[in-house]
């Protein structure tokens, strides 16, 4: 836009005013630029691509107390055209074979590199689709675990995909113990899921919720998308409310980053039929609405729990954190990842499990730990990292004096539209600023030059 018509949109704004949807006030000057979601800070955008192997047998080794597994399953019997996520096709019984026997041998590696008094509080599965895998050959997985490392009670998690949810898996999960599940539903509209390639029936995902009732599990969550193609206000809204009927107890609601040239699947899905940036906001101010006004607590800006789930919980306790799972209860500062594009999570080290999962066999079959990407957390990453994760997981955060005389001016735009305040050295988050939280907490960030492709902030 030239200078002169962002002049005429400016004095046009102030005559008559910024929209409103819902609870939220539309400022797209906010918005424009791309951020990370935060999920780690440095951003796996930051890793650096060599062998960690030696960082992180050192890490492990000096392993004390309480930390949390997860595992990786990357393969999904279908692939849907949206998904960033490191997955491939199970259509081959050998390929699965070769993949859990070298997670098996990974997980050798790792349990015997820890000090006995290190102890397993959680423990999660992720793809891909976990289910990709046969029932039996997960329960042979847990058993595994539970040989090789010190479980104390844990609490298992497990993401499914409702389309292949077979019976054995409901006895899998109620044999194990699994209380905490998260399906992907992303959208119940027929047009929109041809459209990103997951036809999924509404009946599907009823009988996976009521097997894992019956299996058990206690808090199921359901991943949401918005900005899809087709898409707008009442399709979203008859998903949410026909979502809400089902009893979910977490919704996780997304919007969709349409990024062909980094996820080339995504090329099938026709950019035409993409809402536009004004209406994805819509759509995330009527998703806020709709499930809030449900009854659900709104956690930090994606998120949404009823009041006594644990995630709700630990919001208005200030107990909740950011990891490389979301937004999380989650107490230990260590994650250990097994699996393929995996990432552990330490103090002072973050490393990623080789991400192909060919590559990721030959080096566990030569006994060699697959770390090949990370980042050593410097004091200075630890510091804004702590900043970043206050401001999205408790609304506030105490700024030295140093950030805030370099970023006052960037916080200004914030600050001046009523989305954060400024008093001395705190930083507080006001009503409305659920889709400027990124944003907001970018500020923080030393590595955003502008040049990396992130995802929207809504």
């Amino acid at each position: 836009m030239e200078t002169t018509e962002k002049a005429k949109a400016m004095a046009a704004d102030m005559m008559t005013g910024p929209e409103v949807f819902g609870q939220w006030t539309y400022w797209p000057e906010l918005l424009e630029r791309p951020v990370p979601r935060y999920t780690s800070y440095p951003t796996a955008a930051e890793f650096v691509e060599e062998s960690f192997e030696d960082r992180q047998r050192e890490a492990l080794k000096a392993l004390r107390g309480t930390v949390s597994l997860y595992l990786h399953i990357p393969y999904c019997r279908e692939i849907c055209w949206y998904c960033g996520c490191n997955t491939g096709a199970a259509n081959k019984t050998q390929r699965l074979a070769a993949y859990m026997e070298a997670l098996h041998h990974e997980i050798d590696l790792v349990s015997r590199l820890l000090h006995p008094s290190v102890k397993v509080s959680r423990i999660a599965f992720g793809g891909g689709s976990p289910n990709a895998i046969k029932p039996t050959d997960f329960v042979r997985l847990v058993d595994k675990l539970t040989l090789s490392f010190r479980l104390e009670k844990p609490v298992l998690s497990i993401e499914l995909d409702p389309r292949t949810l077979e019976p054995g898996w409901f006895m899998a999960i109620r044999g194990i113990g699994v209380i905490k599940a998260s399906l992907g539903v992303q959208t119940l509209d027929a047009r929109v899921q041809q459209a990103i390639g997951r036809v999924q029936p509404r009946d599907d995902i009823e009988r996976a919720v009521a097997g894992l009732r019956k299996a058990g599990v206690d808090s199921i969550n359901f991943d949401l998308m918005y900005g899809l193609p087709f898409q707008n206000d009442d399709i979203l809204s008859q998903t949410l409310d026909q979502s809400v009927a089902m009893g979910a107890d977490r919704f996780a609601l997304f919007g969709y980053a349409h990024v062909p040239h980094m996820i080339p699947r995504q090329q099938r899905i026709d950019a035409s039929e993409l809402p536009d940036q004004r209406a994805r906001f819509r759509m995330a101010a009527e998703g806020y609405q709709r499930l809030v006004g449900a009854g659900y607590q709104a956690v930090g800006f994606d998120h949404f729990a009823l009041p006594q789930d644990d995630l709700a919980v630990a919001s208005r306790s200030g107990t909740l954190r950011r990891n490389f799972q979301g937004f999380t209860e989650d107490q230990s500062e260590v994650l250990i990842g097994l699996g393929a594009s995996s990432i552990s999570e330490f103090p002072e080290l973050y490393v990623q499990t080789e991400k192909n999962a060919g590559r990721y066999r030959m080096l566990v079959g030569a006994d060699q730990l697959p770390g090949r990407k990370g980042i050593v957390r410097t004091a200075e990453d630890r510091r804004r990292g702590a900043i970043i994760n206050d401001i999205l997981c408790r609304g506030r955060a105490e700024i030295d004096a140093d950030l805030l005389a370099m970023n006052r001016s960037r916080l200004e735009p914030f600050v001046a539209r009523g989305l954060a305040r400024l008093e001395g050295g705190v930083l507080s988050l006001l009503p409305g600023n659920e889709p400027y939280a990124r944003s907001i907490a970018s500020v923080f960030d030393a590595y955003r030059s502008g040049e990396r492709q992130f995802s929207s902030a809504v």
